[in-house]
């Protein structure tokens, strides 16, 4: 390769990478919608590839009938859950008294017990002018939510209509010969796929049998307090326990020792319990993970794509290992030979 032909070569490499970082900056806040839009897209893969090839349907008419699916499938229940937040923060905006109600009465039981008053001076006051401010960050989080969910609909789409020369291009770009593709591709759509799946039956299954606790044992808000527990379910580690743990503590701060205790026992066997159960039976049927990859690829994700880390953090971590192997296998292992 001639001197000017390497100044071309490189000088294209760095055009690429500079744009590339310049496009990557300023679609990070459609993020979510894009890793939303890739993650359904490997779910109903084969059901496209069953319409158009099998069906012999038209492509466009194809993809329109999968997203109306998805649609119905996924986005309705889950802009149910975020309605169902709004109506509560709604209450709590139009209501901070419904807020401030609890804490002082919980704050009256410290002090008459500690003769600690952990709402003086100027807590209190200081509560009552955040709840705007938050109340303004989850309105703006739920109106970034809306924009990525049209975002979803819309590359859903059209990555159904052309889905099989975008995996084409893909794979011919990658740097790996056919079998680290091809593993590549297993990886991808393991981890995706039991994720995707497993994680709002994980949500489903731990609100539900919260919500069954906090009826028997008298918990305040049921339903909402229920939601909370089964979006925390999703957070490594602690989980569930940054809902019933605190709900279980106001219980007995306000004198309900025998439903606090109930609760804290419900919550610590059956609750915290059955979600490391149902991990490991997801984990076994669906995709052979190790937990230590779950649980870090949990947290790395959720602070480098927000919500959709919880899919795509595990398979981060994953795809690190699975590179670091095949660098292992292809290279060291083939220098000792």
């Amino acid at each position: 390769m001639s001197t000017r032909e390497q100044y071309w070569k490189y000088s294209l490499i760095t055009i690429i990478i500079g744009l590339g970082i310049i496009l990557f900056r300023h679609i990070t806040p459609f993020l979510g919608g894009l890793l939303g839009a890739l993650t359904i897209y490997i779910l109903v893969r084969n059901q496209m590839i069953y319409l158009a090839g099998k069906r012999k349907m038209k492509r466009n008419i194809a993809a329109t009938i999968i997203t109306a699916e998805a649609i119905l499938c996924f986005l309705v229940p889950l802009a149910l859950v975020v309605w169902l937040a709004v109506i509560n923060l709604q209450s709590i905006n139009l209501d901070p008294q419904a807020i401030i109600a609890p804490l002082e009465k919980a704050a009256a039981v410290i002090k008459a017990k500690t003769g600690y008053n952990v709402l003086g001076g100027d807590s209190l006051s200081f509560i009552l002018s955040s709840l705007p401010r938050i109340g303004q960050t989850l309105m703006g989080g739920i109106s970034s939510f809306a924009v990525n969910m049209f975002v979803l609909v819309f590359v859903l789409y059209f990555m159904l209509i052309g889905g099989k020369k975008m995996e084409q291009y893909i794979s011919e770009i990658l740097p790996f010969n056919e079998a680290n593709t091809q593993d590549i591709v297993h990886e991808i759509n393991m981890i995706v796929r039991s994720n995707a799946i497993g994680i709002p039956l994980l949500a489903i299954i731990q609100g539900g049998v919260a919500m069954i606790g906090y009826w028997i044992f008298g918990a305040p808000n049921i339903l909402f307090s229920g939601f909370l527990t089964g979006f925390a379910s999703v957070v490594p580690m602690v989980g569930t326990a940054l809902i019933w743990v605190p709900i279980a503590i106001y219980m007995a701060l306000i004198g309900n020792w025998f439903q606090a205790i109930g609760l804290a026992i419900f919550g610590a066997l059956i609750i915290s319990q059955l979600d490391n159960l149902i991990r490991f039976i997801i984990q076994k049927k669906m995709a052979d993970i190790h937990p230590l990859i779950t649980i870090f690829g949990v947290v790395i994700g959720l602070s480098l794509f927000g919500f959709m880390g919880v899919i795509f953090g595990p398979l981060l971590l994953s795809l690190f290992f699975l590179f670091v192997n095949m660098f292992k296998k292809g290279y060291l292992e083939g220098e000792k030979q």
